[in-house]
């Protein structure tokens, strides 16, 4: 009997959970324990799969000339299409104005926002870690990459023999820690059954939301499907001389976990699976640049920040010039780059743009009944762009890619 591929399992397994959800939501308690063990198990290796796969990257790429090369075509690329995607949703929105007439009579209640009054500033003083170890309890995802790409570096400084012996530890525990990532992904079906399960029995308005909120999430998906389905295609067909159907092929696995699981980081280490194994990127540049993007690189995140604030003033009746509106895009880059990829951090951003453009931070009670749902498919568009990224520098290092 031919063994059913696992994007299949994975889709039956989302299916059979919505209506699991529907169904028997008394009795969801019997089944979102598999999510939660899923989740933590993709959580347990994040951190080890980052070290090792940054050391091991950039021990491999070898001097600084390349060291500075990757990097400096990586953070454009991350630059660049974060940019274009700010656009893209600034454009949708000013046409459908999804914030004109809304009721603000159903806003909710809003906990946490003092975490947004860190400025970018500190966001980039805190990249450099007081204690590595607190960095990784605290999951700060940039100091551990800091560090990470610090001693990476500094093997290639070392004696040959030293050099030789840890480059060789760290590709040795890449290895392992590979392993264990290809052992959690095989439960991946199970997890996504009891995450979906548990979303579908705690959202029993979806109806109500939709009548509500339909434009302004409307606009998000149109937005956010111009830029997945034809702006980053398009990238990669021109820059990265890939097949973009079948690199989405290639990655139907890490995006349907992308959006069950709303995060970039516990996605990462199938992304590097199928980026490495099915795209054909080579390690060096996969274990650089996918770690960096599923914390940097935010197209998604960027793109719903911005027509979240921009509805949220049109809302409130003001009406921003052009000028407030560019800063709105700058400063929704700059929060894009500090969000980290958690399950709604881009809620907690989006008040560091909302501060900037002068729009009232209690207009996020607006959005926040949909934020859970529109979080799903702005973290499949990053993981998507993380992917596109790799394929585009890997083809610019020359290498030949199966897509």
């Amino acid at each position: 009997m031919k063994k059913i591929a696992l994007y299949w399992q994975i889709l039956i397994a989302f299916v059979l959970a919505i209506v699991y959800g529907i169904l028997f939501k008394d009795q969801i308690i019997y089944v979102s324990w598999m999510g939660d063990l899923f989740l933590k198990g993709l959580k347990m290796i994040i951190i080890p799969l980052i070290l090792s796969s940054i050391i091991s990257g950039v021990a491999n790429i070898g001097d600084a000339e390349n060291l500075g090369r990757l990097g400096a075509k990586t953070f454009g690329y991350y630059i660049f299409t974060s940019t274009i995607a700010l656009l893209t949703g600034l454009f949708f929105v000013n046409i459908f104005k999804p914030g004109v007439g809304a009721d603000l009579g159903f806003a909710e209640e809003i906990e946490g926002l003092a975490v947004a009054k860190e400025s970018f500033g500190d966001t980039l003083m805190n990249i450099v870690p007081e204690n590595v170890f607190q960095a990784m309890v605290d999951n700060q995802m940039l100091s551990i990459i800091f560090f990470a790409i610090l001693i990476g570096f500094f093997i290639t400084k070392t004696p040959d023999k030293s050099k030789k012996v840890l480059t060789d530890f760290f590709n040795a525990s890449f290895d392992v820690i590979m392993k264990v990532t290809m052992f959690v992904i095989k439960f991946t079906p199970l997890g996504i059954f009891g995450i979906v399960a548990k979303q579908v029995a705690e959202n029993d308005n979806l109806f109500e939301l939709f009548e509500r909120l339909g434009l302004y999430m409307l606009v998000v998906l149109i937005a956010l499907s111009v830029h997945a389905f034809v702006i980053l295609p398009l990238l990669l067909k021109t820059l990265g001389k890939a097949n973009p159907i079948k690199h989405f092929k290639a990655m139907r696995t890490p995006l349907i976990t992308a959006f069950s699981t709303s995060s970039s980081n516990a996605t990462l280490p199938l992304t590097m699976e199928a980026i490495e194994h099915k795209s054909g990127v080579s390690n060096k540049v996969t274990s650089f640049t996918l770690p960096l993007g599923a914390t940097v690189n935010m197209d998604g995140t960027a793109l719903y920040e911005l027509v979240a604030a921009m509805f949220i003033a049109q809302a409130y009746g003001i009406d921003l010039t052009f000028t407030e509106q560019l800063i709105g895009v700058i400063t929704g880059l700059l929060a894009s780059i500090g969000a980290a990829g958690i399950p709604m951090a881009g809620l907690v951003m989006i008040s560091v743009v909302l501060s900037a453009m002068g729009i009232p931070l209690e207009g996020i009670g607006l959005i926040l009944a949909v934020d859970r749902i529109l979080d799903m498919f702005r973290t499949s568009i990053n993981v998507w762009s993380d992917s596109c990224g790799a394929l585009i520098i890997a083809k610019s290092e020359g290498e030949s890619l199966k897509v």
